[in-house]
């Protein structure tokens, strides 16, 4: 058995089931398939995402991993902060002077928008992006 996301002229969007593709195809073309909404005959079908499994089935099996991601996460914020200066949204053109030796080199972080991310790239300067989690769930 297959479900399928169907959709009717009118747009009304609606699920069905049938034993294979090829039914679908065979019912759909003998007009045997109609719209639950309106009744009308000219159905297609519409993109749908596959059904992988539930969600809460697949958050329980992935919470041991997600738990210990965001360990590491919150343990690398937590070095970082304790060893580097925070520069917050000059960061990109502290990283430029830092590059290319205008001042003393040190590790820092702060914040930079894709652009500012693309070029420092560009320029050849080394930095990192991190997924910075928030301190505490809200």
């Amino acid at each position: 058995m297959i479900l399928f996301d169907l959709r009717c002229a009118k747009g009304h969007v609606f699920e069905a089931w049938f034993r294979d593709s090829a039914s679908y195809d065979s019912q759909a073309k003998a007009g045997a398939v109609a719209c639950p909404a309106c009744g009308s005959r000219k159905v297609e079908k519409a993109p749908m995402a596959p059904r992988i499994g539930k969600s809460s089935e697949v958050k329980r099996q992935m919470a041991p991993e997600l738990a210990e991601m965001k360990r590491q996460l919150q343990e690398l914020r937590a070095k970082v902060e304790s060893n580097c200066d925070y520069v917050g949204p000059k960061f990109a053109e502290e990283a430029r002077r830092i590059h290319h030796g205008e001042v003393a080199h040190r590790d820092i972080y702060g914040e930079a928008t894709d652009e500012e991310a693309k070029e420092l790239t560009d320029e050849g300067v080394e930095f990192a992006r991190i997924p910075w989690l928030p301190r505490h769930d809200s």
